[in-house]
């Protein structure tokens, strides 16, 4: 698709806006409405304070990193460093590679940090996770009210739409909505698309960078993130970011009138509608503590990108990740489902299996498969970084080696049970060749992470 758009347009470059253009509020209105935006004087000053320190404190403690992530079967290492915080257990994926949360501070679990200092910036992320939470209902409040009262006006009535007349958090019901009652199940799909598990943190410093690529279809300049869709998020979910920008007297925004299209100095956030040339782009400029908001399906309908400015920048992205797959908690039950196959003879001691039907053996080396290349692989080809924080995911790892032990002898074990000559030949061939299967893609696995 890229490739088609960039033929299309030859040396052509697409129209964008910035604030400084007299037509940018009108298209934000009509084609960018559910980007919110916010001001950094609209967030508490102690809340600025705690969070801004918290990331001079983790860069301090060298705890970003650059990822090696794998696109269309070729590494890169990414221009931006970054690190993830949020709750106990918790990964999310991006481009091939699984990141593992440094958990923040929650009650029921002991998390050991490496220092007072990284506890304080972990539980200052956590605070600030809180607070563009309520953010973000509220915006989606707001929205809903404004598309219900658009309906009343044209008389037009979308069940969709009107989903929720007055969509309020319980408990903070404002007095001209009080007469209406929230349905339970808008209220529980609204937090479910705010309730964020865990933040993103990005660090860059563009001045340190040999080369940025251009921006490809505008010409806004130096990209620090490409254009993109955030992936591995629940459905129509909301992304709240945060930003901060060191920015001293020597980085002032330039004149703006002088300047046709956005201030290079100053870092953006570049929106288009997905594979679209008609709509011009937005460009919107991120000062200190400046924060926004990507409601309900704009990060599928659009793609955003990050402009690079002069100065370094830290920005906390706020997700509610997919986590089906993706917690520590599903992968050991994965693990438990494997090993009910498993069984030890009370006296020799020796080990075999329940069972050796296909669908059985199958399901068995597939969870073997996920353990190895999802987890054991992805946490230990990156996750010694980890260390610089909490050793909060050592032990976990060691308890998914030791299953994954238990499973190399599963494996053993189906070679023996197929060699035998008792086996009925029929089944013998249906679970050789699906086990055959399960085994050539973790022969290319393995090379391909050995090559990593």
């Amino acid at each position: 698709q890229k490739k088609k758009l960039l033929e299309e347009l030859g040396e052509n470059r697409l129209p964008y806006v910035t604030p400084a253009d007299a037509d940018f509020h009108q298209l934000w209105k009509t084609k960018y409405s559910k980007l919110i935006f916010r001001k950094s004087d609209t967030v508490p000053e102690e809340l600025h304070q705690m969070v801004q320190e918290g990331f001079l404190t983790l860069r301090k403690h060298d705890c970003f990193f650059q990822d090696l992530v794998r696109i269309k079967g070729k590494d890169f290492v990414t221009p931006v460093s970054r690190i993830l915080i949020g709750n106990p257990g918790c990964t999310y994926k991006y481009l091939n590679t699984r990141l593992f949360t440094v958990p923040w501070p929650t009650e029921g679990y002991d998390i050991k940090y490496c220092s007072p200092q990284i506890h304080d910036a972990c539980k200052a992320l956590i605070r600030l996770n809180d607070y563009l939470h309520i953010e973000a209902v509220k915006a989606l409040q707001r929205q809903n009210l404004f598309e219900t009262k658009e309906i009343k006006d044209t008389t037009v009535i979308d069940r969709e739409q009107n989903f929720a007349t007055s969509l309020t958090v319980k408990g903070s019901v404002s007095k001209d909505q009080s007469s209406c009652c929230v349905p339970e199940d808008d209220y529980i799909s609204l937090k479910n698309r705010t309730s964020y598990n865990l933040t993103l943190l990005n660090y860059m410093d563009p001045l340190q960078m040999l080369y940025l690529k251009q921006e490809p279809y505008f010409g806004m300049g130096n990209m620090a993130v490409s254009w993109h869709h955030d992936e591995n998020l629940v459905e129509r979910s909301t992304v709240a970011v945060y930003s901060y920008s060191c920015e001293d007297s020597a980085m002032e925004e330039s004149n703006e009138q002088k300047l046709k299209g956005r201030d290079p100095a100053v870092w953006h956030v570049g929106l288009k509608v997905a594979w679209d040339i008609e709509t011009p782009g937005l460009a919107i400029p991120l000062h200190q503590g400046d924060f926004y908001l990507m409601l309900d399906d704009l990060n599928m309908t659009h793609q955003h990108c990050v402009l690079a400015g002069f100065s370094p920048r830290f920005s906390s992205t706020h997700r509610v990740a997919d986590c089906s797959r993706g917690t520590l908690e599903y992968i050991l039950g994965q693990c438990e489902l494997a090993l009910q196959n498993l069984q030890t003879d009370s006296d020799s001691m020796a080990l075999s299996l329940k069972s050796l039907e296909t669908e059985v053996v199958k399901q068995v080396e597939e969870i073997h498969n996920e353990v190895e290349f999802e987890w054991l692989r992805q946490f230990w080809f990156q996750g010694k970084r980890y260390l610089k924080c909490t050793d909060w995911w050592l032990k976990p790892m060691a308890k998914l080696e030791e299953f994954w032990r238990q499973m190399e002898i599963m494996t053993s074990l189906v070679l023996s049970e197929v060699g035998k000559e008792e086996q009925i030949e029929e089944q013998r061939k249906e679970t050789i060749s699906c086990f055959l299967l399960v085994l050539t893609e973790r022969q290319r696995l393995r090379k391909e992470w050995t090559a990593r």
